[in-house]
């Protein structure tokens, strides 16, 4: 997009840089409401259908734990790295993630709804049903993995990368977007919202595959 004759350039995502220090590993029997973590490391824990609602996680690290149906509501994960995790209903509704590292989860029906992520990456793995109607990301970064059916219904995102990813029948219905770049997405399918992408930076290719939606969004008939 051209303005007063220059060319606009979208602004980069500023990618977390977690330093973590020497961790101590967790000994608990389970997780605690508004419960205090900092420093720990969580290896293979199996923290099905915990209650850790309002905790705090600071530089933490949680690797291949299993988190089917944990209660992490509003929690706070700062400076931290999630390596390897998997489950399905994790609520981590109203959470605020700042300065994570998600990598290679496998993850279904998440919700992040209301959720605030700031410097977060999530590179690898697979991630279905993500539900991130209404969060606010900002300098968040999608690599490499897969994302299917994401929800980001009514979520306001700032400087979001989409890298060597598939996303596949996204929901942005009511979006709102800044400096957000779809140009590196392998694939992508958007199913509901293709009128919130003002704000998005999307490549030639792309918008040959997404005029169709484009011109039932406007009305237009395409006939031969």
């Amino acid at each position: 997009m051209a303005r007063n004759g220059q060319q606009r350039t979208v602004k980069a995502a500023k990618r977390p840089e977690v330093r973590l220090p020497e961790l101590s590993g967790w000994e608990d029997a389970e997780l605690e409401p508004d419960g205090d973590y900092d420093g720990l490391e969580f290896v293979e824990v199996d923290l099905s259908g915990g209650d850790g609602r309002g905790a705090r996680f600071m530089d933490c690290a949680l690797r291949r734990c299993v988190l089917d149906e944990a209660g992490l509501a509003k929690v706070r994960i700062l400076d931290s790295v999630l390596d390897g995790v998997r489950g399905v209903g994790t609520d981590l509704s109203g959470a605020s993630l700042r300065d994570v590292e998600l990598l290679d989860a496998r993850l279904g029906g998440v919700q992040l709804h209301g959720a605030v992520l700031e410097r977060v990456l999530v590179r690898g793995g697979k991630i279905d049903y993500l539900n991130l109607r209404t969060a606010r990301l900002r300098d968040v970064v999608f690599e490499g993995c897969v994302l299917v059916e994401p929800d980001f219904g009514g979520a306001v995102l700032e400087r979001v990368e989409f890298r060597d990813c598939e996303v596949r029948a996204v929901d942005f219905t009511g979006a709102r977007m800044t400096d957000v770049d779809l140009r590196g997405a392998r694939a992508l399918e958007i199913a509901r919202g293709v009128d919130a992408l003002a704000g998005a930076v999307i490549s030639a290719g792309q918008l040959f595959e997404l005029a169709p939606a484009m011109a039932a969004q406007l009305g237009v008939r395409v006939v031969p």
